[in-house]
């Protein structure tokens, strides 16, 4: 999976912010806080939620098993705004 070409992102004081470009039919603009940033700069290149799993696992001091919870929930919102390619 990887995020669709015509989101881009924008990092304003520490805050990602994601646009949809183009003619999408989200029109809104997505705050992502630290951990939500992480997963979108990983979906930028093709990648699986496993992946992105176990990038935060390294990086982050937090149990896998809440890691994965809190990547799954970015990424079902992606899903719902139509961002990512699969």
């Amino acid at each position: 999976m990887k995020l669709k070409s015509n989101f881009i992102t924008q990092t304003i004081d520490d805050i990602q912010f994601l646009v949809p470009v183009g003619a999408e039919a989200f029109s809104g603009i997505v705050r992502s806080n630290s951990t939500a940033a992480f997963i979108v700069d990983c979906l930028k290149q093709e990648t699986t939620q496993a992946a992105i799993v176990d990038a935060m696992t390294a990086k982050y001091d937090a149990p896998r098993q809440e890691i994965a919870g809190d990547v799954a929930n970015i990424i079902d919102t992606l899903r719902k705004i139509n961002a990512l390619e699969e």
